[in-house]
């Protein structure tokens, strides 16, 4: 999770797509060009140790968008595929 927060942060969206599921991956991924991201709060795991073939994480990324501040609340599923860890999918939280 903090690795894709960090391709997010960086614009790298050859990372994104390659930690994605191929099941759910986006053709392409688009940045805002007016959100720079701030920080990640980590608020919670299920599963996803070495001994799991998935796992969920919540958490809250802080960002500016044109120099507002906001926040994006997620649970997010991940999938142990060929030995990595990929996103699945998530649920915003209001």
């Amino acid at each position: 999770m903090r690795s894709r927060y960090c391709a997010f942060a960086v614009k790298d969206a050859a990372y994104l797509l390659r930690t994605w599921h191929p099941a759910t991956r986006p053709p392409a991924v688009t940045f805002e060009p007016g959100m720079k991201w701030t920080g990640l709060e980590i608020l919670g795991t299920t599963e996803g140790s070495a001994f799991h073939t998935t796992g969920t994480v919540t958490f809250r990324a802080h960002y500016t968008d044109g120099g507002r501040p906001g926040s994006l609340h997620e649970r997010s599923r991940f999938i142990r595929l060929d030995g990595a860890w990929v996103y699945v999918d998530g649920d915003f939280i209001e």
